[in-house]
C-alpha cells in the first residue's frame, strides 16, 4: 500500500473553510456578542429583546449582585418571551467544599439559577455565571437551560463563605426564544455594575 506524504494543505482540505481567517482554510470561532447590559442604577430586572434567530444556541455571561441584606447570595429568576405562567422547571446542585445541597421543582413561573447573584450582605462582591440556552429557535422541543454559577466572599458573611452551583431547567413551551428577562428570585434590586452579556453560538 502506497503512503502519500501529508502536507498542511492535504490535512486542512477536509475541514470546513471560512474566508474570515487568514489562511482561508481553518474554521474560525463562532461565538458572537449580541448585546451587553451594565446596570447603572438599581433596577428590578434586565431584559434582552428582539434576539436574532440566526444562531444555534445562546449563552449569557454575567457578574451580578442584588440588595438582599439577609443572606450573602441571591438567584436569577429567568423567563422567556414574557411568559410568567407556571411553565418552567429547574433543579440545582450547590456545594461549598465541605457539603452539598440539591433541590428542584416543576410548575414554577421562572427558571431558578442557583448562586447567580451575590448580595449587599457581601459588599463589592459579585457572583459570576455562565448560562447556556440550547436550541432556542427549535420549535419542535422545549427550551433547555444549563448553568454554572458561583461566588466567594473571601471569608464568611452571614454564615456563607463560597459556593459553586450547577443548575438546569426547562421552559415547557416549543416557541422560539425571542426575548428573555432576568430578575432576583427574591424580588430584590439588581445593583450597579452588574453586567450581563448575551452571546450567540453558531
Amino acid at each position: 500500500m502506497a503512503v502519500s506524504r501529508l502536507t498542511q494543505t492535504t490535512l486542512q482540505n477536509g475541514f470546513e473553510k471560512y474566508n474570515q481567517l487568514w489562511d482561508g482554510r481553518s474554521a474560525v470561532g463562532s461565538m458572537e456578542a449580541i448585546s451587553s447590559i451594565t446596570v447603572a442604577s438599581a433596577q428590578s430586572s434586565v431584559q434582552f429583546n428582539n434576539i436574532p434567530q440566526t444562531y444555534s444556541h445562546l449563552q449569557i455571561r454575567s457578574i451580578g449582585t442584588t440588595d438582599r441584606s439577609t443572606y450573602a447570595l441571591d438567584q436569577f429568576a429567568l423567563r422567556f418571551n414574557g411568559d410568567s405562567g407556571n411553565n418552567y422547571s429547574f433543579h440545582y446542585l450547590r456545594g461549598n467544599g465541605s457539603s452539598a445541597v440539591s433541590s428542584g421543582g416543576a410548575g414554577y413561573s421562572y427558571i431558578y439559577i442557583e448562586s447567580s447573584f451575590s448580595s449587599t450582605a457581601g459588599a463589592s462582591i459579585f457572583a459570576a455565571s455562565i448560562i447556556d440556552i440550547l436550541d432556542y429557535t427549535n420549535t419542535n422541543k422545549n427550551t433547555i437551560v444549563r448553568a454554572l454559577s458561583g461566588l466567594d466572599v473571601n471569608g464568611t458573611i452571614n454564615a456563607v463563605g463560597g459556593f459553586l452551583a450547577l443548575s438546569s431547567g426547562a421552559w415547557l413551551n416549543t416557541a422560539a426564544v425571542t426575548s428573555l428577562s432576568i430578575k432576583s428570585n427574591y424580588d430584590q434590586q439588581i445593583q450597579p455594575y452588574s453586567t450581563f452579556t448575551l452571546y450567540g453560538i453558531k
